[in-house]
């Protein structure tokens, strides 16, 4: 088995996870980007990935550019958002949601190797061993070099505030969407109650593309793709492109003054009210019980 795990320089948390995956058994090596280049960590990653049967990536923006690039480049197969991969009859079959999550698809991949990137909480984590051996030390890593033949180049770089933790990891999430009003709304009422139970902040696209909220923030077919345990869905109409981004959330809670609104026929606790008096009281009640 050939274990090769990316990281980026300054991502520590991915160097232990390399050390780790070391005393998985196989052949482990680490590959170190430097600042992210297309072109570099694809060479890197066709020179790490030949002769594998499966290429399995996060699902990240980085992945879903890599993916079908290195498919092509290793004469294999693609396939995103993957909530399971099995190997039947030698072949590998990758399930992932269609229609918005209404039914699911499965995809089996001729050609090898299968690159699939996964959508993100799909599996529950394997526990790994304690980093005992470092690839990068013992010699097994390498890095992702700069080519001369790149085509593209970083001309500027805009670095956004981020959480510790990923939006597609976070175990809840209060969302907002455009009947919010504004940036006030995000900023006075729903990141409070965010902070008071510890949830990671989410919006709409219709939020985002009014500038109220930042782009990563976005959950739903064109956004990032979320499985929480609790999924507050505030001023949400629930469209079937944001509702695709939160299929796999455990529980939806939805606050909206539209009693018709699509969000209530998947919500499991729904409030048909203004969420100026609702997110309050919730605070209010909330910060009672703590």
């Amino acid at each position: 088995m050939t274990n090769v795990i990316v990281y980026f320089n300054e991502d520590r948390s991915a160097q232990g996870l390399a050390g780790a995956a070391a005393n998985l058994g196989g052949d482990t090596r680490a590959i170190r980007v430097d600042g992210y280049q297309i072109e570099e960590t694809l060479a890197a990653l066709v020179d790490a990935c030949r002769g594998t049967d499966v290429v399995l990536l996060a699902n990240d923006t980085y992945s879903q550019e890599l993916a079908p690039r290195l498919a092509h480049r290793l004469g294999g197969a693609c396939v995103g958002d993957g909530t399971a991969v099995q190997r039947v009859d030698g072949k590998i079959r990758v399930t992932r949601q269609v229609y918005g999550g209404k039914a699911q698809a499965v995809i089996e991949l001729k050609r090898s190797p299968a690159v699939v990137w996964l959508r993100a909480r799909s599996f529950d984590a394997a526990p790994l061993p304690e980093a005992r051996i470092d690839p990068l030390q013992d010699g097994a890593g390498f890095r992702a070099d700069a080519r001369d033949d790149t085509r593209t180049r970083i001309v500027e770089r805009n670095v956004a505030e981020q959480s510790a933790t990923r939006l597609e990891d976070a175990n809840v999430i209060v969302s907002g969407g455009r009947g919010v009003g504004g940036p006030e709304g995000f900023l006075n009422e729903l990141q409070p109650l965010a902070d008071l139970i510890g949830a990671q902040m989410a919006a709409s696209r219709a939020a985002c593309d009014a500038g109220w909220v930042p782009p990563t923030w976005q959950v739903g077919q064109t956004g990032k793709k979320v499985a929480p345990e609790l999924y507050i869905a505030i001023a949400i109409t629930g469209a079937s492109q944001h509702m695709a981004g939160i299929s796999e959330a455990k529980t939806i809670a939805a606050i909206n003054i539209d009693p018709e609104a699509p969000i209530f026929k998947h919500a499991r606790f729904g409030v048909v009210d203004d969420y100026r008096k609702v997110v309050p009281l919730l605070r209010q009640k909330l910060a009672e019980r703590k």
